[in-house]
């Protein structure tokens, strides 16, 4: 009789707890967003927007940041999300070949998923992108050149080596110098290692050591510039070497301020994040999703039925001039 009593005690207080969290509800649509790594800025200010986009619509929405950024770690989390049987997923991938085997298993269990930063992916219903990729890595080209004197030798950090969307800005920036500034030489393979200070900072280190004419870094993912920037710093060469790239302005405030980060650009985490959960809400509800619609909380976008990509351009410059504002966002 005792253990029937305290059965019927927590099942009285779950009742409870559900009426009073309206995101418990059981009949909520659950929808799980699967970033690169969990415990970075970036996507610790990811998972805010994730959190109010669910209120607002009425879903369960929730963030899953893998320990590493590390691309089997990332399937196992889609796949322990399918056998959960969730309503969608959202994913940011580290490697999009190798999500593609999960996402067709994620497709024939009927759950549809939205990537963001990876244009080109198979096996997604929608990918969302904030920026103009090609514009993008020109425009970090740009600055770094501008700080160089447009000639010297650069090295580039992306966030792996099979993260799509950094490795594209890569591409773009690198075509960018060779077309317009001749008398820049980059001296190196990119660097696969801006997803952690750790790595950035070891490589940055290194480079210093190995090309003792090094002018220039130019970082692709949220962790190079700080790594980066305190290998600048501890060396001793903020004068001697231009550091350009995309960060928290939060995690960056001080190497900004410093001029030790001389600029780079971002799009809001927070927005990215609404942004996947909104659409797959409406991906859920079977809303028609055209081109130059409203998107709620980001504005009108383009939409790309064919590539299956929906674009909304939300730059954000980081500098001297921004940081504190952009810091003060929560950014």
């Amino acid at each position: 009789m005792r253990f029937t009593s305290n059965r019927a005690a927590i099942a009285a207080l779950a009742l409870l707890c559900s009426a009073l969290n309206p995101q418990a509800r059981a009949d909520q649509p659950e929808i799980a967003v699967v970033v690169k790594i969990g415990g970075i800025p970036w996507f610790t200010a990811m998972e805010q927007g994730i959190k109010k986009a669910g209120e607002e619509n009425h879903v369960k929405a929730y963030m899953v940041g893998p320990t590493t950024a590390d691309p089997a770690q990332q399937v196992r989390a889609v796949e322990d999300l399918i056998a959960k049987k969730v309503s969608a997923i959202g994913v940011v991938p580290n490697d999009a070949k190798a999500l593609e085997p999960v996402f067709d298993r994620a497709k024939t269990a009927g759950i549809p998923i939205i990537t963001h930063e990876s244009p080109d992916q198979k096996g997604n219903v929608w990918d969302i992108e904030m920026i103009d990729n090609k514009d993008f890595g020109e425009r970090h080209m740009k600055d770094l050149a501008k700080y160089m004197g447009e000639e010297g030798e650069y090295i580039v950090f992306v966030g792996s080596l099979t993260v799509p969307l950094h490795n594209l800005w890569a591409d773009a920036a690198i075509a960018y110098q060779k077309e317009h500034y001749p008398k820049m030489k980059l001296v190196a393979d990119r660097y696969g290692v801006a997803e952690s200070v750790d790595d950035s900072y070891r490589t940055a280190s290194d480079a210093i050591l190995a090309h003792p004419n090094l002018k220039g870094i130019l970082t692709f993912g949220s962790q190079g510039p700080i790594g980066a920037g305190r290998a600048i710093k501890e060396k001793g060469k903020a004068d001697k070497i231009i550091l350009v790239g995309a960060c928290s302005p939060s995690q960056g405030k001080k190497l900004v301020k410093e001029g030790i980060i001389k600029s780079g650009y971002i799009w809001s985490p927070p927005e990215a994040g609404a942004a996947i959960v909104t659409v797959a809400k409406m991906v859920l509800d079977k809303t028609p999703i055209v081109d130059g619609m409203d998107i709620p909380g980001l504005g009108k976008a383009s939409v790309d039925p064919e590539k299956r990509i929906i674009r909304v351009i939300k730059v954000l410059a980081i500098d001297k001039s921004t940081v504190d504002q952009l810091a003060a966002l929560g950014l």
